[in-house]
């Protein structure tokens, strides 16, 4: 099954990371893939100590999509699409019963991924592994595909007071 986390509040890679843990603590091979993200963020630090937990993610860090060049945009598209196969080799080997598509609804709204792959990828495997993305603004056809659909508001956050972001709380 797919479940959808998305929205403007915040919780939605919480959301996928408490998936994952449960899910590891239950004896399932976990995926954990992040896309868009470069930076290391706080929980991998946690995620990388459970032994039935497999990381996929970029080992560059491209910063957000409006400051990227061209040449950049393409070479976190090719990045993506190679997570992407990655994740379709231990699905199809059997080496993952639950997968974390984090911030993947960004890769395609920014067509940084090959759509008609991640959708054929989704609807075969929907049925086979639990699947977790997360993001905002999610496609309609994604939308189309979930079995659970969940909105994450915001409506207070201490970066409207000027607030940067705080290690282990938003990353």
């Amino acid at each position: 099954m797919i479940q959808l986390y998305h929205g403007e509040g915040k919780g939605k890679t919480t959301a996928a990371v408490g998936g994952a843990v449960r899910a590891a603590g239950a004896g399932m091979r976990v995926v954990f893939g992040q896309f868009m993200k470069g930076n290391e963020t706080a929980e991998l630090e946690e995620l990388k100590k459970i032994s039935n937990i497999d990381i996929l993610r970029s080992k560059e860090n491209f910063g957000f999509y409006f400051q990227m060049t061209e040449e950049q945009k393409k070479r976190l598209t090719d990045i993506h699409n190679q997570i992407l196969d990655k994740m379709r080799q231990l699905a199809e080997q059997g080496k993952c019963d639950f997968l974390v598509m984090d911030e993947l609804t960004y890769t395609i709204n920014y067509n940084l991924i090959e759509t008609e792959t991640l959708y054929q990828f989704l609807e075969y495997n929907k049925d086979k592994i639990e699947i977790i993305i997360t993001g905002r603004n999610p496609a309609p056809r994604l939308l189309d595909i979930t079995d659970y659909d969940s909105e994450i508001l915001c409506h207070k956050h201490p970066y409207e007071r000027g607030i940067k972001a705080r290690r282990g709380i938003e990353y």
